[in-house]
């Protein structure tokens, strides 16, 4: 397995007319909508990604939490499980 980065995001799960809207405090536009909470999330991950790429090309502050992801990295996170 290749040594990864990975992002530690704290999110905002809204309800909204259309399902639920999940947002990133701090990063400017990254937000998104889904049907149910866990597509929201997948959705605003997806504009995550495309806003780290965006601001690796212009050479700007990245601006998230950067933890170094390897073999050994052991970490804890939170999801939400509908039943």
């Amino acid at each position: 397995m290749k040594n990864k980065s990975v992002i530690m995001l704290s999110i905002i799960v809204e309800p909204n007319a259309d399902g639920h809207l999940v947002s990133v405090s701090g990063i400017k536009g990254a937000f998104a909508e889904g049907d149910t909470i866990e597509e929201a999330m997948f959705n605003c991950v997806d504009v995550v990604k495309m806003i780290f790429v965006y601001r690796l090309e212009r050479h700007e502050h990245i601006g998230f939490n950067q933890v170094e992801f390897t073999p050994k990295t052991r970490m804890t996170v939170t999801v939400p499980v509908g039943l």
